[in-house]
């Protein structure tokens, strides 16, 4: 049987200036290209905006990116489409067809995937219609919250969905949030992300918050960017209600300059510390080292942040965003509470006073996120898009 060809279209992927960025894409199609049979070509195309915005600090780095490369294994290219910040998101799916079509000539796939509902899915939508082919989505979160509703977007989305011979989820939750848009559930398969267990998993929580120097004092944790979407102000306004307890912030963002003047209003300045961008190898560290990971958020799909923590033991306090309930299935788990100071509080202080062993708490999440799973799924997905195109052909 000749290897099935794959062109997976992600728009969320690292590089050298961004080495941080969509690792967790990187890491599912690592899992794919492991599989048997299968010939992965891996686009992510680099937007930058015309002459002389193109100038801009932000984006030198991204012009140096090479076009092709090899990346942890991976065949990658890097074709560049031209991106208008901030208003362009309309036209940013058919700029990164133009891109992504002169690659097609030399891989030749059998199946087009994209790993990012918006803009990849519409974009994947126009290579597949030009070529004759399948094509999948993945919705992961905002792809879903907020390019399935806004006006000059959710047309091409809700299009494409249509159009996909199978479409991906990461959790159930976000299979009924695409239902909830139009978009036909029977198309949808849930699949759950993975997790590198010999990297997280429990270990010594002494030694961790040595590592980062974090006294005994008890400890929250958040990992995420600096935006409101992810509800660190809710934490600090919980602070109050904590007394003693220190709050520990991975990220940056938007909202750093506002969080900071929020802290010093209530008076928790001294118990709020920022870490700034905490790099992927110190992150299993830095959740052992957490008493309770707190991560509020307005809207996920399921966030690996949450994954990660309990895989290393941290139990977590999470509003009911995305696929939270398919998450914390027990009390070991943590809890999951309304977006609202008081709960918070209330919550992380039940989870210090009975702490739950780390092995208990690694352990409710019952082996569902193994990235070997991962990508058989993915690559069985992918196997049965590329099949459903043959049989009507």
């Amino acid at each position: 049987m000749p290897p099935l060809r794959i062109l997976s279209i992600a728009t969320l992927f690292p590089d050298a200036a961004r080495p941080n960025f969509g690792l967790f894409v990187e890491r599912s199609l690592r899992a794919l290209a492991e599989q048997p049979d299968i010939d992965l070509t891996v686009v992510a195309p680099v937007g930058l905006p015309p002459w002389p915005l193109s100038l801009h600090a932000r984006y030198r780095l991204l012009r140096a990116l090479p076009r092709r490369e090899a990346w942890n294994g991976l065949t990658v290219h890097r074709p560049r489409f031209a991106l208008l910040p901030r208003y362009g998101a309309r036209f940013n799916p058919a700029a990164i067809a133009r891109a992504v079509l002169p690659i097609t000539r030399a891989v030749r796939p059998d199946v087009i995937d994209a790993q990012f509902f918006y803009p990849d899915g519409p974009a994947a939508m126009r290579v597949a219609a030009t070529l004759g082919l399948p094509f999948s989505a993945k919705a992961r979160g905002a792809d879903i919250s907020h390019f399935g509703h806004a006006p000059a977007t959710a047309p091409q989305l809700l299009e494409a969905a249509d159009a996909a011979a199978g479409l991906l989820a990461v959790s159930k939750a976000m299979r009924r949030d695409m239902a909830a848009i139009g978009i036909d559930a029977g198309k949808v398969r849930v699949h759950y992300t993975g997790i590198d267990g010999d990297r997280f998993h429990p270990g010594d929580r002494a030694a961790a918050r040595a590592a980062f120097a974090m006294g005994d004092a008890p400890a929250i944790l958040t990992v995420g960017a600096l935006i409101p979407r992810k509800g660190q102000e809710l934490v600090i306004a919980a602070l109050p209600a904590l007394p003693g307890v220190h709050y520990w912030l991975a990220g940056a963002g938007e909202e750093e300059g506002a969080y900071r003047a929020l802290a010093a209003r209530l008076g928790v300045a001294e118990r709020v510390h920022w870490l700034g961008p905490v790099a992927n190898a110190d992150l299993p560290q830095l959740y052992r080292a957490a008493d309770v990971v707190a991560m509020p958020s307005k809207s996920e799909g399921l966030a690996n942040a949450w994954v990660e923590a309990l895989a290393c033991g941290t139990p977590i306090v999470i509003s009911d965003a995305g696929g939270a309930a398919e998450l914390v299935t027990s009390p070991a788990a943590g809890r999951i509470v309304p977006r609202e100071p008081g709960a918070i509080a209330q919550a992380v202080r039940a989870i210090l006073a009975a702490p739950p062993a780390p092995g208990d708490v690694a352990e409710s999440l019952g082996g569902r996120f193994d990235w070997d799973r991962n990508g058989r799924e993915l690559a069985e997905h992918l196997r049965g898009c590329a099949a459903s195109s043959l049989r009507g052909a």
